[in-house]
């Protein structure tokens, strides 16, 4: 099936909008036929659907009900619009006439499942008209007026269209109310100055009913057909429907499941809520964005920027329906055309994430349960006795009095102090919890944060204009209002205090969804629109307050029904200042709850995970995801959160975990120990492997996050993002990419020595061994024992790696080892960001060094574009070549011979160079 039918030559009326302009407005009104009808499509349609309704009726009886009406029949299934989305509700044929809409009962779906809405929208159901269109100097605005009212309370009439050529790539269209100001969000957004000149895209209007058709111009592919489904404006029920141009949709988070989304009747609820990651719940951030794979390899991205609980179902059509309860409808399309440059253009709006400090790519160890600070203590020595690998030592709550934040248990955590200078002295670092309740039960004078916090206003109020009390791991609660510039100052000063006695690192910010052990407060919500809306989205327990605060709470900025799911994005931009005034260095933060943007405040962990398969598996569709959401610093807990792990999962967990580019290993309570130092020799022998490898990778790690920074790039990688049009890759969700080059295939199941993974088209070889593996694009068994984790490096790439340390501060001083991947050509490139790890801004003042390796014609190259005195400090030690296809007869380093090593495999090493990295240099073989 076709996914665009052009306008027949009955109906010419519609506006077509390119590059040069709009052209002239037609005089009438034309209608636009919907999408999938075209002429003998419509007469099959009928005729399958009227077979279809008959067959069921003579298996069914008479349940179906009376023969619906002949405009009905025309919708196939898969192109049926949900006409009553409204969860716990039996939808009868009487409640859907009554909003206008057809009734089909189709078989009940499996358990579990949805299915083909029984209630849909017909072809004539009412929408807006566009009324008028006038260019602006960035594009065009428009009015559209709806002149019968939908079903939800408070329709708009009238309202206004903005559209902004912003970029020849980038997209801007803005629905909101004509006449009354509404919530927008409250993010800084480029703003452009003139209209694109060369857009690759065109846009076209229906005017009656109201649609968008955008399409890509090299291609003709439509991106967007608004005109599948009415469009509906309603003070709390916004909804815009579109055809997709494939089904290979990704994005649209926080949620567990494959990479690739389902479009069989799938719903996927946006609204931060504190569960362990379970299929089909909404989970503890909000990413209203998604990435489509077009046919051909082309992708574009949508992003609806609105923070209000909203949901989006996806159908087999394939089409998608967003659907939110407040704000406006503020799309910006990136046009690509690949992956990669949608997630850039992405990020040109929503900002790009910050640098993070090298330590922070260390990696990180913690429990909850570790009972004291000397526990802690021993658990970091028996690290150090065992030479493992370890930057960073946390503690989660039990390190606080009572649970209560900047607070310090000095009976179990007397010697804190003292074990966070100990990290310091052995180039450590220590990161803490933080959650957003502040206790509010301790007696007056006894517990600064809350007295003040009280005093100076600074919580989430009632609709009565009391501090709304909930309930967290202190008891009763107060929760701060990080919409508000004063709460940044007062957890400022807060931080400055705890600081004075706990020099800190970094910080973990937890529980920011706002989590909360009640529903709404120790009251309850108020009656009203805001805690029971008119339509509320398919959230997990059926109401906004579910274990978070009320809807209706105040904030500064606006009331919590806009503003929840950017709770977390406000609590990391808080923390995110405080830490630069507090240490004048790279802030390093992990949030739980997140939105977009949030990429520059902190980084992610995917939450309460289990000690299971399933889980570990599940961890890199969540990498993924997070690299389409701009916040490459993410992982999940290693070897699991909750439950009991076995040694087997933690040796896997562990070769998979040390290629999050956030690796910590985290458990909870009452469990055995998961650190490397609680296994046997043989598996914490292969845990401390895998983590040199890790660590010896740091300066290509680095430089892959300075990439990010500077433009928007991935780190972990899907593998479609560099084989567009392999579709074999599209659906790849157990393996993935370091950048471009370096290729990771866990294993992820119990009891197997070997693991099958694809490997694309063209020349890999081992990382370990330079042996190479030629592709045709196929899947491959590779052999996986216990203590082996497979990586290849793609042909045509040069590795920056180093001898690694038991820290990163240890690795920085280390030589170097260049890996050079040769291609087909026997050509490569690669490069090496350096700084000095972790002073603010340091590209942007300059101080740093770039350099670019380069190979052509049997000649390596090093050339220095950028040099900064931390460059001197480290050297270049050793270059191994893979694929030199014959033993070369001499080496010349900057044209004097050097001795050098030649194996069977092709593999030529070139050792004791001795170069300091500030110098460039040649190297040739003969």
């Amino acid at each position: 099936m076709k996914s665009y039918q052009k306008l027949t030559t009955t109906q010419p009326a519609a506006c077509r909008v390119e590059e040069e302009g709009a052209a002239p407005l037609p005089t009438g009104r034309g209608k636009l036929a919907p999408w999938w009808v075209g002429s003998g499509l419509l007469v099959v349609a009928v005729l399958l659907s009227t077979i279809t309704v008959w067959v069921l009726r003579q298996v069914s009886g008479s349940w179906l009900g009376p023969t619906p009406p002949p405009k009905c029949l025309l919708v196939p299934e898969s192109h049926r619009f949900d006409c009553y989305p409204e969860r716990r509700v039996v939808v009868t044929q009487e409640l859907c006439e009554s909003r206008g809409c057809c009734f089909i009962q189709t078989p009940p779906p499996a358990e579990g499942k949805q299915g083909v809405p029984w209630c849909f929208y017909p072809p004539d159901f009412p929408s807006y008209s566009l009324e008028s269109l006038n260019q602006t100097a960035l594009g065009m605005v428009g009015l559209l007026v709806r002149r019968e009212k939908a079903y939800y309370p408070r329709d708009i009439e009238k309202l206004r269209l903005d559209v902004e050529f912003e970029t020849d790539t980038r997209l801007h269209i803005k629905i909101t109310d004509a006449a009354n100001p509404r919530y927008e969000v409250p993010l800084d957004v480029p703003r452009v100055m003139k209209r694109a000149e060369n857009p690759i895209y065109s846009l076209n209007f229906s005017w009656d009913p109201f649609g968008v058709l955008l399409q890509r111009k090299a291609t003709g592919a439509v991106l967007l057909n608004t005109t599948v489904a009415p469009l509906i404006f309603a003070d709390q029920f916004l909804q815009i429907s579109t055809s997709l141009p494939s089904k290979f949709l990704y994005g649209l988070g926080e949620h567990r499941g494959s990479f690739l989304h389902s479009l069989d009747w799938n719903t996927l609820t946006l609204w931060a809520r504190d569960v362990s990651p379970t299929e089909s719940f909404n989970l503890y951030g909000a990413h209203p964005f998604y990435l489509l794979m077009e046919e051909g390899g082309d992708a574009h991205g949508v992003f609806l920027l609105n923070s209000n609980a909203m949901e989006v179902a996806l159908q087999p059509a394939p089409g998608l329906t967003w659907r939110t309860i407040g704000g406006v409808l503020d799309f910006y399309i990136f046009l690509g055309p690949d992956p990669n440059m949608v997630i850039q253009q992405y990020q040109q709006v929503i900002g790009f994430p910050a640098m993070p400090p090298l330590w922070a790519l260390g990696f990180h160890l913690c429990r909850w349960g570790y009972g004291s600070s000397n526990e802690t203590w021993q658990t970091v020595r028996a690290m150090r006795n065992y030479q493992i690998p370890q930057d960073a030592q946390w503690n989660d709550i039990d390190y606080m009095d009572g649970y209560r934040d900047f607070t310090l248990d000095s009976q179990k955590f007397a010697s804190l102090p003292s074990l966070v200078q100990d990290l310091h002295k052995h180039g450590q670092r220590y990161v803490m919890i933080l959650d957003p309740g502040i206790s509010s039960t301790s007696p007056h004078g006894s517990y600064w944060p809350f007295d003040e916090g009280l005093r100076r206003g600074l919580f989430l109020n009632t609709t009565q204009g009391q501090p709304l009390i909930g309930k967290v791991w202190p008891g009763f609660t107060a929760f701060a209002d990080f919409s508000n510039p004063d709460t940044h100052q007062w957890w400022l000063e807060n931080l400055q205090h705890f600081y004075a006695h706990v020099p800190f690192d970094g910080l973990w910010i937890d529980m920011n969804e706002p989590s909360n052990f009640m529903d709404g407060s120790e009251d309850g919500c108020p009656p009203g629109d805001f805690d029971s809306p008119p339509y509320t989205p398919a959230v997990l327990g059926d109401s906004l307050s579910a274990k978070t605060v009320c809807a209706s709470a105040k904030q500064k900025v606006s009331v919590h029904y806009n503003l929840h799911n950017l709770y977390g994005l406000m609590e990391a931009k808080a923390t995110a200042s405080a830490l630069i005034q507090i240490r004048g260095k790279r802030p390093f933060i992990i949030s739980r709850s997140t939105f977009p943007s949030q990429g520059r405040y902190s980084g992610h962990w995917l939450g309460d995970n289990r000690s299971q398969w399933k889980d570990m598996y599940y961890s890199i569709p969540g990498l993924l995801s997070f690299s389409l959401f701009g916040i490459p610093l993410v992982g999940a807990d290693i070897c699991g959160f909750s439950g009991s792990t076995s040694e087997e999962l933690c040796t896997r967990w562990m070769q998979l975990g040390a290629f999050y580019p956030f690796a910590r290993n985290h458990n909870t309570q009452n469990e055995k120990a998961q650190d490397p130092t609680a296994f046997s020799p043989a598996a914490r022998t292969a845990m401390k492997d895998v983590l040199l490898t890790r660590y010896s990778l740091l300066p290509f790690l680095y430089t892959l996050f300075h990439r990010a920074h500077l433009q928007g790039d991935t780190v972990a990688r899907p593998l479609f993002f560099e084989f567009p049009w392999d579709v074999a890759t599209w659906e790849l969700d157990r393996q993935f990419l370091w950048g471009r080059s370096l290729l990771v295939t866990p294993v992820l199941e119990p009891g197997v020595d070997s693991v099958t993974g694809y490997v694309p088209q063209g020349m890999w070889y081992d990382f370990y061994t330079g042996s190479l593996v030629n592709s045709s694009g196929e899947m491959l068994k590779m052999s996986a024992p216990l203590e082996h984790l497979n990586l290849h490096i793609r042909e045509g790439s040069v590795l920056p790696t180093q001898k690694p340390g038991t820290t990163t501060e240890m690795t920085r001083g280390n030589p170097l080892r260049l890996i050079v991947a040769l291609s087909s050509h026997a050509t490569a490139w690669g490069d090496l960001f350096w700084d000095d790890g972790e002073s603010l801004d340091t590209f942007e003042q300059g101080n740093y060094s770039y350099v670019v390796f380069n190979v052509t014609q049997n000649i390596f190259t090093s050339t220095v574009l950028h040099a900064s005195t931390e460059a001197t400090k480290v050297t270049i030690g050793t270059l191994s070549i893979f694929g030199v296809q014959k033993p070369p007869s001499k080496v010349l380093l900057n044209g004097q011979e050097k001795p050098f090593s030649y194996l069977d495999n092709q593999v030529l090493t070139v050792s004791d160079l001795g170069i300091s990295l500030s110098q460039g240099f040649s190297l040739q073989w003969l």
